[in-house]
């Protein structure tokens, strides 16, 4: 696969993208992460959503710790070319290390944030 289609992305100081997760059948946010240029190029050629952790500075390939892998069945590029899209299977139907489904389990209620989505899994019993 050419690489050209990579510089299309407009890469941020730090070489990185934000990419959002969007489960492909119900249309949901799962999550967003942050990609590079290398977990883009992979995610595109394994067809598995691959990320970069700012925290521990590496590859990051969703589901490596937790069995919870996503299959991408879209990439796409927005208007500006500084946001991807990826749409995607989350195999076990769990996308956020809390043990929920999606990341954007918050609601803002009155002024306070409440938990509208409850716990699949205990993070505990996901990562050993």
């Amino acid at each position: 696969m050419s690489a050209n289609w990579l510089d299309a992305v407009k890469w941020d100081a730090q070489g990185l993208v934000p990419a959002i997760a969007q489960d492909a059948a119900s249309g949901d946010i799962l999550m967003v992460a942050w990609m590079n240029r290398e977990a883009l190029e992979e995610t595109a050629r394994t067809g598995r959503g691959v990320y970069f952790s700012r925290s521990r500075n590496r590859l990051w390939r969703k589901g490596e710790e937790s069995g919870h892998v996503q299959n991408v069945s879209e990439i796409r590029l927005d208007c500006d070319n500084d946001v991807v899209l990826l749409k995607i299977e989350q195999v076990g139907g769990i996308a956020c290390h809390t043990g929920r489904r999606s990341c954007f389990f918050q609601k803002l209620e009155s002024n306070h944030w409440v938990t509208t989505t409850p716990v699949l899994k205990n993070p505990d019993e996901i990562y050993k």
